[in-house]
């Protein structure tokens, strides 16, 4: 491996840009990290997160060797061992539990804070599998949206986002995408300045996003479907629908037409807190202008009725026929033209009980506190869900069970490692081969090491083969394969056509390809009608409302602010929470509240007030203005407690499940607030 130079890379945060990347060595480790002006979406520019990498795989906290604890769980006390005491003592209680509880009292707990396919999906997948473990249902981020999109366009399906700089409207939609999809805002600054295009921002809170547009309507928690209905009603009313569309391209406008006439401005006002008139403004510009373009965000879906406003919202585009022009539709994920042969990555056929239980993640304090039968081993890679995940009390008190036995593979000793009984040091996605699929552009981009890997550190891929090996099924052709060649076979999907002519030997040679996609119009939509389905019978048959519906959020008990914890600009969920470098940009954590509510309660900003509910509480210093409407308060970030804080807002989240695909309600619940 060189030991100077500038090696092409990529981005491996849960992002929807996955920029390219240029890293710069010198002996052998890398100094600076830039982006690849040559990549033809993010084309060279990169987010303070991961322009300041190099403080975080270099950060004197990371971990160097395997850890055994010897102290109380959380008190985060452990001695090094050989990675050959941590296999055999891992294999030693697997073993064990396999013979007195089964496979299924072991939990394998992940996300992504590793893009990577391989690692996040992969070789991880093929081992559980093969184990027989309890099953994790994935649900954290966007599941809800994503089967709320599905009802209506039928996949992960929009339009190329290099198109956008076409549109002349630009709808941001529950998204703080100056923080989170960086180069769609870009794309729609270009747009504005070449096509005169207006950027409108609706969200719950004026962030970095909502103050850079031309027109920011703050909104309500949770009305968000309401609001898109209401604007359905104005669109029909003032025959601002393109019949022709609708006719050729769609199930179900005429119920539609008709369903939509109760959300009328008045009704939908007094829901959203968005007055009449800026309704109808909105629904006359939307109906009246072309190209427009609709960014949906993962904010509103993170609400009890989350899958709904997503299904609601992603309608809009075919009442005006959007979808047929350059620069029009809508985006909510676009990873249905990178959908990789995940039957070959993750080889489902490897586990033998077809009915292994499934254990929603959003679930895991619950789960481990009164599942039965119970959990008695936890493996968490890939995130660190004693910060992340929510009603975050249970899942601490869970994790301090005597009777789990838990292990951490990950860079630090993070929260949730010191609960850990094991804790196993991981490579950064720059010591390892892998390959990362954007979820929102159409480039598949291709990962080798550029640096030596740091200390004792194994990538994922490496620590499953070991485990493989010393629980007797390593020879199995599922655990031989080289990184290259699962690669290969994972980029050969056949029911894939926009992959064809993507492998590895292009990847190795160009650095990033992209899909052969084109216009989902003319065209079916993977729907079974075919059609954009404004009506859903299988909505129907699913136990939902068939056409789109506003749906009240649930009764989160008499606390009077809806609070909605986002995420922050220097963050990405807990990951460089903890390192000092991100800390110092971010600065310290805030609770953003309306004035008039600041003025009825006595609060003067700047004043450190407690957060709390039936689940828990916190301590933060209030920003007090007009940032959020009256009724409702807004974090941004997920920062540990450090030093006796109480700023973990995790503990007052909610782990109740969102209408469709078990999603999670992060932003229904509901606070006090008093000073501290």
């Amino acid at each position: 491996m060189e030991r100077n130079g500038i090696f092409h890379s990529v981005c491996p945060l849960d992002c929807p840009d996955q920029c390219g990347l240029l890293l710069h060595k010198k002996d052998g480790k890398i100094v600076k990290v830039e982006g690849d002006p040559e990549h033809p979406v993010t084309k060279g520019h990169i987010c303070n997160k991961v322009r300041n990498m190099t403080e975080r795989i270099y950060d004197e906290n990371r971990l160097k060797y395997p850890l055994k604890r010897i102290g109380p769980k959380g008190e985060g006390k452990f001695t090094r061992i050989s990675w050959e005491e941590a296999l055999r003592t891992i294999t030693a209680h697997w073993s064990e539990l396999i013979h007195s509880d089964g496979p299924e009292s072991i939990l394998p707990y992940s996300f992504y804070g590793n893009m990577g396919r391989l690692s996040a999906e992969g070789i991880d997948r093929r081992f559980f599998h093969r184990l027989g473990a309890s099953r994790l249902d994935q649900t954290i981020c966007s599941s809800a949206g994503s089967v709320g999109y599905k009802y209506t366009m039928g996949g992960s399906l929009g339009i190329d986002p290099e198109d956008t700089i076409h549109s002349k409207l630009i709808f941001f939609w529950g998204i703080n995408a100056a923080s989170t999809n960086m180069h769609q805002v870009a794309l729609a600054q270009k747009a504005r300045k070449q096509n005169g295009a207006k950027i409108i921002v609706i969200d719950v809170h004026k962030n970095q996003t909502g103050r850079l547009a031309d027109w920011f309507i703050p909104i309500l928690p949770g009305t968000d479907s309401a609001l898109a209905l209401g604007l359905m009603q104005i669109m029909f009313a003032e025959n601002m629908v393109d019949q022709d569309f609708l006719q050729t391209y769609t199930v179900g406008h005429e119920e539609l037409r008709e369903h939509v006439m109760q959300y009328n401005p008045e009704t939908v006002s007094a829901i959203t807190g968005v007055p009449v008139a800026d309704i109808y403004k909105l629904a006359r510009m939307y109906g009246e202008t072309s190209p427009s373009f609709i960014r949906i965000g993962n904010g509103p879906q993170h609400h009890d009725n989350g899958g709904m406003f997503v299904r609601t919202v992603a309608c809009l585009p075919a009442l005006t026929g959007q979808w047929l022009v350059k620069g029009g539709g809508a985006i909510k994920g676009n990873s249905g033209y990178l959908a990789l042969n995940t039957e070959y990555l993750q080889r489902p056929n490897l586990l033998k009980n077809k009915n292994t239980r499934i254990v929603n993640m959003n679930l895991l304090g619950e789960a481990l506190l009164s599942l039965d039968p119970p959990i008695k081993s936890l493996y968490v890679y890939g995130s660190n869900p004693a910060v992340v995940a929510p009603s975050s009390h249970k899942v601490r008190k869970g994790l301090a069970r005597e009777d789990l036995f838990t292990v951490v593979h990950d860079l630090f000793l993070t929260e949730t490692a010191k609960y850990a009984d094991i804790v196993l040091p991981a490579t950064s996605s720059f010591e390892n081969t892998d390959i990362y699929t954007s979820y929102w552009h159409h480039y598949t981009q291709l990962q080798q090491p550029v640096i030596e890997p740091f200390g004792e550190a194994k990538s994922n891929v490496e620590v499953f083969r070991l485990l493989a090996h010393t629980m007797g099924f390593g020879d199995e052709a599922a655990f031989k394969e080289t990184e290259a060649e699962m690669i290969e076979g994972t980029l050969n999907n056949p029911r894939n056509p926009y992959l064809a002519g993507i492998n590895f030997e292009g990847l190795a040679e160009s650095n990033y390809l992209k899909a052969k996609v084109k216009p989902l119009f003319p065209g079916k939509l993977p729907t079974p009608s075919g059609k954009i389905e404004l009506y859903s019978e299988r909505m129907k048959q699913d136990g939902h409302p068939p056409l789109p519906t506003y749906i009240p959020l649930l009764n989160d008990g008499d606390h009077p602010y809806q609070f909605v914890p986002g995420p922050n600009h220097n963050f990405l969920n807990s990951t460089f929470s903890n390192n000092q470098k991100h800390v110092d940009l971010e600065k310290e954590p805030r609770l953003h509240m309306n004035k008039k509510d600041a003025l009825a309660a006595g609060i003067q900003d700047g004043e450190m007030v407690r957060v709390w509910n039936d689940r828990g509480e916190c301590t933060l210093k209030v920003s007090i203005g007009e940032s959020v409407l009256p009724g409702v308060v807004v974090s941004q970030g997920l920062w540990a407690d450090e030093n006796g804080t109480k700023q973990l807002v995790n503990v007052l989240t909610p782990d109740r499940i969102a209408d469709m695909g078990g999603g999670a309600t992060f932003f229904s619940g509901r606070v006090s607030i008093e000073k501290n």
